[in-house]
């Protein structure tokens, strides 16, 4: 079982930002900015594009609301989109708030934010949804 099917099942808790039946999406607690965000499927699978086509347009479209709501909760130009995959075995999507492209670097040190702050942000993401 993987770290993010944890944090799905309640076992590990996150800082939720939005929820359907099918995803979760949740903010990246080694944020490379404020609002850095995760959209991961329900269903465990190690690479996103194993998911069934329809899983994974869905998976997109949901991704794409939550993208929607973080520009508005967080100041920035673009929310940019970033798949790796290579640290956590399970499908999942980086969504990161950008004014400028080196802001979408996984080599920078994270942002330090208290858990106040993150829970405050969730909020206000999750209120833009």
């Amino acid at each position: 079982m993987t770290i993010f099917s944890k944090i799905i099942n309640g076992e590990i808790p996150c800082y939720k930002v939005a929820e359907n039946d099918r995803f979760l999406a949740f903010l990246d607690i080694r944020p490379m900015t404020q609002g850095h965000t995760l959209v991961v499927p329900k269903v465990e699978t190690d690479y996103i594009f194993d998911l069934p086509d329809d899983v994974l347009a869905e998976m997109m479209v949901f991704a794409k609301q939550v993208a929607v709501a973080i520009k508005a909760a967080v100041p920035c130009k673009r929310v940019g989109v970033a798949v790796l995959g290579m640290e956590v075995p399970h499908a999942h999507i980086h969504l990161v708030p950008l004014n400028k492209e080196s802001d979408l670097s996984f080599q920078k040190a994270p942002v330090e934010l208290s858990r106040e702050e993150m829970a405050a942000l969730a909020r206000l993401i999750a209120g833009a949804m």
